[in-house]
């Protein structure tokens, strides 16, 4: 992965598996909250995965758009985009109604001292969101933070698993699910909840910030010494295709990758690629947030890009000394304060 062309390219290119599942979709989609990190590349694959099968069904991102040039670039790109505060009951009762909705809008970083506004945009935005949507499929974001902490040796928390979030932004992610859960309930809205945890990229997530550290001899903090990756492109594709499994009551999924990954491990393996030997600090804990993704992969099937393939297209770009997304993830976090 030599180049941002060249990891755009790759992120926003539809699978034949894909392109398959989008023909039966009906309908525009809408992208709430288009303006994150995985929202500009979901909507171009969605873009390219429409033009693939000869629709003319449109793709519809919606953000406040704080970078006027990411709006540019998503309008050239052949994707109707609308600049709206979802928070403002005016512009967001003022959005067209189409037949799919994908819902990215959350707050996590910065919730300590400023949990009003997260428990507002978490929990009390989805209501109005769910409302104003009544009459679409609706897939909305969640996190694998809604779960309790589980034994590294466990495989993970299935859909089965009870919650037991840990901290106020995971308490308002589940907050978020018990409220469209509600609408659900109230107005027959077919919903899916996905549980991510976590999207990964060369710019950004815990395999970049561990090779970071790797590559400049920083230590690493074994605490949550166990994680779940999936490559992002990957993430995006089976949010698409779940739009066609929404259901009523909201039909729960976990997505992620399909290892346990050892922190030391992988960063071990940096080590290897950069000759760099690791630095830790503490020891790993016997529990760690982990999810399970196996009925994911049997709807789906595997993620197209295996993590030994990330890590060193990751090392590549930290080699290069690429673009990065000064967005850390704060995976080493056990208090859940964020």
């Amino acid at each position: 992965m030599k180049s941002l062309e060249e990891l755009e390219d790759r992120l926003s290119k539809p699978s034949d598996r894909l392109i398959k599942d989008v023909k039966k979709i009906e309908g525009d989609i809408m992208i709430l909250g288009v303006g994150g990190k995985m929202g500009p590349s979901m909507a171009k694959l969605a873009t390219r995965a429409f033009k693939a099968c000869g629709s003319d069904q449109k793709v519809i991102g919606v953000s406040r758009f704080s970078d006027p040039g990411q709006r540019e670039e998503l309008d050239d790109y052949g994707i109707e985009t609308i600049a709206a505060d979802l928070l403002n009951e005016e512009e967001l009762q003022a959005l067209p109604e189409p037949g799919n909705v994908l819902y990215l809008v959350g707050k996590k970083f910065g919730t300590s001292g400023n949990e009003h506004l997260t428990w507002a945009m978490n929990a009390y935005l989805p209501g109005r969101v769910a409302e104003k949507f009544k009459n679409s499929n609706i897939v909305a974001f969640s996190s694998g933070n809604i779960y309790p902490f589980v034994p590294y040796g466990s495989g993970g928390a299935t859909e089965q698993t009870d919650p037991g979030p840990v901290g106020e932004y995971a308490q308002s992610c589940l907050g978020r699910e018990r409220v469209f859960e509600h609408f659900s309930h109230r107005y027959d809205i077919p919903m899916l909840f996905f549980r991510l945890n976590y999207a990964v990229e060369m710019r950004y997530g815990n395999l970049l910030e561990i090779a970071k550290a790797v590559y400049q001899q920083e230590p690493i903090d074994l605490r949550n010494g166990h994680m779940n990756v999936i490559w992002q492109g990957d993430a995006n594709e089976i949010a698409l295709r779940s739009l066609l499994h929404c259901k009523t009551p909201p039909k729960l999924l976990n997505v992620t990758g399909p290892e346990t990954i050892s922190v030391r491990s992988v960063a071990h393996q940096f080590g290897r690629i950069f000759e760099q030997e690791p630095e830790f600090v503490n020891e790993e804990q016997p529990t760690s947030l982990l999810n399970n993704a196996s009925h994911s992969h049997k709807l789906f099937g595997y993620p197209s890009v295996s993590l030994n393939q990330i890590i060193e297209w990751t090392a590549e770009w930290v080699q290069r000394d690429q673009k990065t997304i000064d967005k850390p993830t704060h995976f080493q976090v056990r208090s859940g304060k964020f």
